[in-house]
């Protein structure tokens, strides 16, 4: 099977800068990864704005993390932020990047430019979904199969009627 690779993409539009609504659409292992200290195990986490672009589809972010969750970790940083409170001993023991599929949160979006002059939408921060605001499901995503994921967002068992939803104090599912 022919395996065909294009040049740079003419027509990307990167996400706008500012704080957008969004929902994590992927978890990808990257694996032992060359980094400027070292190999590392990567992991890269996908986001969809609610923000649509010139073509009707959701914009997307993504940020790539060394799989580690020490104090100083900017993966630990990240998800300490999205979740508003700090991991406890329990939870900082083993963590399943997975539960975060699905799960809600508001992303800070700024643009670098790089050597090259291509603009990218970066994650400055990570932060919990708004309290009341619509909950974002994937969208027009390759990932399979999709896990089920406890939403305690959710008040009555009617999902499809997005009015049913209303957030709490745990509105951060992991």
């Amino acid at each position: 099977m022919p395996l065909v690779i294009k040049g740079q993409d003419g027509d990307f539009e990167p996400a706008p800068p500012g704080l957008h609504q969004a929902v994590c659409v992927d978890v990808v292992d990257l694996g032992l990864c060359k980094t400027n200290f070292g190999d590392k195990k990567q992991v890269k986490i996908i986001w969809q704005l609610k923000m649509r672009n010139a073509k009707g589809d959701r914009y997307q972010v993504r940020q790539t993390f060394t799989q580690s969750l020490a104090d100083k970790s900017n993966l630990r940083h990240a998800l300490e932020t999205w979740r508003g409170r700090p991991f406890t001993s329990q939870e900082i023991m083993g963590f399943d990047v997975e539960k975060l599929l699905g799960a809600n949160c508001q992303i800070q979006v700024i643009h670098r430019v790089s050597a090259k002059g291509r603009t990218y939408a970066n994650p400055q921060a990570i932060v919990p979904a708004m309290k009341g605001g619509e909950v974002l499901k994937p969208e027009k995503y390759d990932r399979e199969p999709w896990p089920t994921i406890p939403n305690a967002q959710i008040v009555d068992e009617s999902p499809d009627d997005p009015a049913d939803f209303t957030a709490g104090d745990e509105d951060v599912p992991f």
